[in-house]
Order: structure tokens, then sequence, then C-alpha cells
């Protein structure tokens, strides 16, 4: 097989894997008939099971950086493609008991375990293979995570809730099985270029391009990069995006269904259940394309340059939904959102690898994404609080107004960093 052909296969099995693994980002298709299903008025113990998901892909991701160089990726994405639709499956066991701590371990714990180690093999492995276009297809092989989304809530999702008669147990049995047959396949094709790979488009003489493989130290040392205030820099803007992204993805349905409701909408239940599956399903394209465009930017305006515009571009758009409650305004600017926190994925992975250079981007990276743990957690759980405890009317300012104080800070701090490789002080 061609080197040329075979690492774009690699690529396109990678985004295929991740369509898989990113229909756990079509969770606000369930958050209502979950609470419907276990006879609950509140929304934090169902939050709970996407933030756990959330939580320990974080770190999965962290664990996989660290095993991936002594088993390689293809083990690796084979453990989490296993992994993740038996956690569909034990939740389906813990839907039909019904008990809330079987899914909590099941699709929470399981499933997100095997989501890390999913996610970040094929991150890691193209990076690899593309020294060349490291921004735009990494970008590529996250948009397939995105787009995740779309394919449970348009496709997947409504068929089986339609065939099952919207018995839940019966959907996430089914959904597993669909999910494995999905991520399977793909896993078991990702694979290291061999030593010495060079992209067949660049001569040996210009070979390696990109600061960070130019110059990243041979002798530079995970922990100390690690414990550096570079690393330190990076893992909280990343948390604040993603913190700020996440708020919505756990709860744009029924916030949307809610905005519907209050403008006076005359949808009936079904209606209002339509509109919000397809809020999911548009807002999953532009977190799937933002990770790829912004990616690609990132390559031409420099990445921390493009993580300051994403993180600016939203605070202006957190401070507009403060004062426009408009169902069809919040549906447009929810998908610009969804466009940067995906941007902010799609950048971050070669701002890894510019800085630490590609020998230690398993591990830095795997380490990184404990942000989106700690992110899973806080931006779900923040919203099901004030949705719980602030009187309707208020929702919108304490959620918006969350989200516009995170993507202040974060944009602070960016300020701090800049594109130059990493290099350890000396005493």
């Amino acid at each position: 097989m061609p080197s040329s052909f075979q690492r774009w296969f690699i690529a396109v099995m990678g985004t295929v894997l991740q369509v898989g693994l990113g229909t756990v980002y079509a969770w606000s298709f369930f958050q209502n008939p979950m609470k419907a299903h276990f006879g609950l008025s509140g929304d934090s113990a169902i939050a709970w099971i996407f933030s756990l998901a959330i939580c320990f892909l974080g770190l999965g991701a962290a664990l996989g950086g660290l095993l991936l160089p002594r088993t390689g990726p293809r083990k690796l994405a084979l453990a989490g493609a296993v992994l993740y639709p038996l956690g569909w499956l034990l939740g389906s066991l813990g839907l039909s008991l019904p008990s809330l701590p079987v899914l909590y371990l099941g699709f929470g714990v399981l499933g997100g375990l095997g989501l890390g180690l999913g996610y970040v093999t094929p991150v890691a492995t193209v990076a690899r293979w593309f020294p060349d276009r490291k921004g735009l297809v990494t970008g590529m092989v996250l948009m397939g995570f995105g787009f995740g989304a779309l394919f449970m809530s348009k496709v997947i999702g409504p068929w089986l809730m339609s065939a099952f008669q919207d018995d839940l147990a019966a959907v996430f049995r089914q959904g597993g099985l669909i999910v494995a047959i999905l991520c399977l396949p793909a896993a078991a094709f990702i694979r290291n270029p061999p030593p010495g790979f060079q992209p067949p488009a660049l001569p040996s003489s210009t070979f390696p391009s990109g600061p960070a493989i130019l110059a990243a130290p041979l002798d530079l040392k995970a922990s100390s990069c690690l414990r550096s205030g570079r690393f330190a820099l990076m893992w909280l803007i990343f948390f604040c995006n993603i913190t700020a992204g996440i708020m919505f993805i756990g709860f744009q349905s029924p916030m949307l269904q809610d905005l519907l409701v209050a403008s006076g909408s005359t949808l009936n239940d079904a209606g209002l259940k339509a509109a919000g599956a397809t809020l999911i399903a548009v807002s999953s394209v532009f977190n799937g394309v933002g990770r790829m465009a912004w990616g690609g930017a990132a390559d031409r305006i420099g990445r921390i340059q493009a993580f300051r515009l994403i993180l600016a571009s939203q605070l202006l758009v957190f401070v507009l939904l403060v004062f426009i409650p408009n169902p069809w305004v919040f549906g447009a600017l929810v998908c610009y959102i969804l466009l940067c926190y995906g941007g902010g994925f799609g950048t971050m992975p070669a701002y890894v690898l510019d800085s630490f250079g590609p020998r230690l981007m398993p591990v830095v990276y795997g380490t990184l994404l404990t942000a989106w743990s700690l992110g899973g957690i806080a931006g779900p759980q923040l919203v099901a609080l004030i949705k719980d405890t602030v009187a309707p009317a208020s929702q919108g300012a304490w959620t918006f107004g969350a989200g516009a104080a995170l993507l202040g800070l974060g944009l602070g701090l960016s300020f701090r960093l800049d594109n130059r490789p990493f290099e350890p002080r000396t005493r």
C-alpha cells in the first residue's frame, strides 16, 4: 500500500472511529426522556451520567497517552472500541432494572474510559503521519467526533425511539451494537507510520517541517513538561473553553424547548422534541466543522492566535445571549459556540505538538485532556444547579453570565502564551 494512500486511509479510519465515539455528544437528546423514565423533576441526577462519561473520557485519555508508546495505537483503539459500546449495553441494563447507579457505572465510568482510550489514539497517531499538515488533519479526524452527535440525534436515535416505542432500555441496547459495528472495524486499521517515515510530498532536505519538530530538545522529559507553567496555562485555557461549550451540549435541547414554550410557541410535545433534536444535529455539524476549520486556520495564523479568536468571539456571543432570550437567536448562537468549542479541540493537538514535540505528544496531550474531565463535570452540573435552583426567568442570564466569565478568564490567560517550542528552565 503506497504511503501517500496509507496515511490518508488511516486518517479516514480515525475519523470514522471518532464518529462512533462522538455519539456521546447527543446526550441532550436523551436528557428529558431519561427524567421521565426515572420519574425525576430535577436535572442533576440525569446530568451526572453525561458528566461521568466526560470525566472518565479525560481520565481514559490521560491513561491512553501513557500506554500508547508501549502498546501501540491499534490495541488501544480496539480497547476503546470495545469498552464504549459495553457502556451502552450496561446502561441498557440500568434502564431495565431501573437503576441510576448501574447507568453511572456503565455509560458513565466504563463507557467514558472507552471514549478516552479511543479518542486520544487516532489524534496522536495521525499527527505522526501528517507532520506537514498536523493542524488540518488532526482537525479532520476530530471533526468526526463532532459529527457523531448528528449521527445519533437525527438518524439512529429517532429511528430507535420510533422502532422500540420509546423503550430506552432497548434503544441503548441496539445503540451499543450499532456503535460497536461502526467503531471496531475502524479501530483495527489504526497504526503508527514505519520508522523514518517521511511525507511523500516533502523531499528529505526539507523534512521535518514545523518549529516544534526542529527545535524541541531531544532530552526533554515528560515530567518537566507537565510541571511547567506553559502546560498549566494551556490546561486552564482549554478548561475554560471546554466548560463554556459543554454547558450547552448536555442541555441545548431542553434549553431550546424551554425558550420556545416561554416565547408562546404552539408546538406540541413531539414538535418541541423535534426542534431540540434538530438543534443537536445542526450544532453538531458546526462542532465537527470547527475542529477542521480552526485547526486549518491555526496552521496559517498561529496556534495561540487562533485560540484567542476562539475565546474572544465566544465571549461576545455569551454576552449577547444574556440580553437576547429569543429561541431562534439562541439556536444560531449555540451553533457558533460549538463551532468554537470544536475549534479548541482542533487547535490544541497541534499546539501541543509544536510546543513539546512528537515524542511526548501522547503523554502531554493525554494529560491535557483531564481539563475535559473537570469541564465535563463543572459545565453540565453548573447548568443543572441553575435549572434546579434559579427562577426560570433568570436561568438564562445566570448560565450565559457564567460562561462569559470563564471565557474572559481564558482569554486573559492566553496572552501569557506564545507559539515558541517549550524550553525547560535551567538552574
